[in-house]
């Protein structure tokens, strides 16, 4: 299927490796023109020349920190108008919230809540104005099912799924084909979490996970690329679960 979105802009965030370099590869063959952020440049190079070996869309990489002003002046610089944004950043580390202080918090608020938030503020209305426009935050399985030693992040994620419930639903978004939706993933076979767990803990936590696996990550690329196509245009609000049926609830 032709998601018709080639010679689109995509700036995706958090890009070097694991979901965001999926998203990044999965855009870059359908024919988007890619910007890759992410704040280590080897890691940042090596991905945007295996992305442009693929044969889609141009590819531009930007070395920044998206949590700070600095960081979003630089990549909107380098693609300041974007009809396609995936705001990714790794999550805050685990651990008991009475250890956790102010810092902690801002330092977490900053990179998964709010470093999205400036970069919707300011790239929505020039979406806005062309009539196209997907916006797809990644965010966590946790939001749905908090994790208690994750604190940091469950509280930081869901801020931004609260903000983006207003505004996905405003007719001058949603009413200018502009949507905005946040992917949820579990637990996918990249190098972090692969770096966690020995061989046998691997398995024990496989086996936690109804379809029996990791997901692989270029199974949220497509999925991430679906989201930004033009048939996905009546789809908006949504926080989409991609978990392997890990998740239990009915909503």
């Amino acid at each position: 299927m032709d998601l018709g979105i080639a010679g689109k802009r995509a700036l995706i965030c958090g890009a070097s490796k694991g979901l965001g370099r999926a998203c990044a590869e999965s855009l870059a063959r359908e024919g988007a023109d890619v910007t890759i952020c992410a704040r280590s440049e080897p890691a940042l190079d090596e991905a945007a020349a295996a992305i442009g070996a693929l044969g889609g869309g141009r590819v531009a990489a930007v070395a920044c920190d998206i949590a700070t002003d600095a960081g979003r002046a630089a990549v909107l610089a380098a693609c300041p108008n974007p009809d396609i944004l995936v705001n990714n950043a790794g999550g805050p580390p685990p651990g008991d919230f009475r250890d956790w202080e102010r810092d902690d918090w801002i330092k977490a608020l900053d990179a998964n809540m709010l470093a999205a938030i400036f970069l919707i503020k300011s790239t929505i209305d020039g979406m806005i104005e062309r009539g196209f426009g997907r916006i797809v935050n990644i965010t966590s399985g946790a939001v749905k099912a908090p994790i208690g030693m994750l604190g940091l992040s469950n509280g930081a994620r869901a801020g931004l799924t609260g903000f983006v419930a207003g505004i996905a639903r405003d007719k001058k978004t949603a009413g200018r084909n502009v949507t905005i939706n946040n992917l949820l993933p579990g637990a996918f076979a990249t190098d972090r979490l692969m770096g966690m767990f020995d061989e046998d803990a691997r398995t024990k936590r496989m086996m936690t996970i109804p379809a029996q696996r990791f997901g692989d990550p270029s199974e949220f690329g497509e999925l991430c690329a679906y989201l930004c196509s033009v048939q996905a245009g009546y789809i908006t609000g949504q926080n989409v679960l991609i978990d392997g049926g890990a998740y239990t609830g009915t909503l």
